[in-house]
């Protein structure tokens, strides 16, 4: 059981998790947990015991020296950290850790308890995949509900995925058999650039939490590393012939496969966030 620090009541918490490891492409969506706890100034509340959930010949502890000089171990866990931001009127209960060795009903049971403590209304989890995407097109992100009304409201494009899955997978089916309303996200990171970290797929995450929370986030140095991401990609392109054809034949698939759409619904609701974050507003 996960023994969580005192704290008064939190209002309304929704619950934003995610996983390192198979889940986690080029660790763009536990990044997202990471620039959420920084920019919300979250606090650390709680954590998993590792000693049930985690192989340590695989995920071994760290060795590090403390800002005193004393040596000290820093196990692999799963942590629960809970945040207030200012610009909204109720409370973030954040969850960022490693997808365990073992053990994983019992895991999910044990975060899923406390942050039912907590008073979690709300369960998000955000992933993300390799995929033949180019790296000059926006980040496909695509995402599944427990709820119909969420479906709606959040105007998600449903994952058709079927085969293995990972420890978000199975966070979220824990959700649904304790009858607690779950979204998830996941971006598709190009495969071809797989190493971490991806500001661009991070940064495309962070935009679907801003739409489900109805409120701007503080995006920091975010676009500008997707920008410099980015232009590196470019400059590797440049050196790889095979590499610039093949990028070129997925950008022409997936232009042919968005022209339908236009893809102005997303660039419109792109653009309408950066105005409102510019006015200071928050989007609807």
């Amino acid at each position: 059981m996960i023994e969580i620090d005192d704290l008064t009541d939190l209002v309304d918490p929704v619950v934003i998790a995610a996983f390192e490891g198979w889940n986690d492409a080029a660790e763009s969506a536990s990044q997202v947990i990471a620039h959420l706890m920084a920019v919300w100034d979250a606090k650390v509340v709680g954590a998993i015991d590792p000693e049930e959930f985690y192989d340590f010949q695989v995920n071994r502890p760290l060795v590090t020296t403390d800002e005193n000089g004393h040596r000290q171990l820093i196990w692999p866990t799963t942590q629960i950290a809970v945040a207030s931001p200012p610009n909204l009127e109720r409370d973030i209960i954040l969850v960022r850790g490693i997808e365990p060795n073992m053990r994983w009903r019992q895991f999910c049971a044990e975060l899923l308890a406390a942050c039912d403590d907590l008073g979690g209304e709300l369960v998000v989890t955000l992933g993300a995949l390799l995929a033949d995407t180019p790296h000059t097109r926006p980040i496909p992100v695509t995402g599944t509900a427990t709820e119909p009304e969420l479906v709606d409201r959040l105007k998600i494009e449903q994952s058709t995925y079927e085969g293995p899955t990972g420890i978000v997978g199975v966070f979220q089916d824990a959700c649904v058999r304790l009858d607690i309303p779950s979204v998830s996200y996941w971006a598709a990171v190009p495969h071809y650039v797989a190493q971490p970290p991806c500001p661009k797929a991070t940064l495309a995450l962070v935009g679907q939490i801003e739409d489900l929370l109805g409120a701007s986030i503080p995006l920091g140095d975010l676009p500008e590393e997707a920008r410099a991401w980015e232009r590196g990609v470019d400059e590797l392109a440049e050196e790889d012939e095979d590499i610039a054809e093949y990028i070129q034949a997925l950008e022409e698939t997936r232009d042919t496969t968005d022209l339908p759409e236009a893809s102005g619904e997303a660039i419109a609701r792109e653009f309408e966030r950066y105005l409102k974050r510019s006015r200071g507003e928050e989007p609807e």
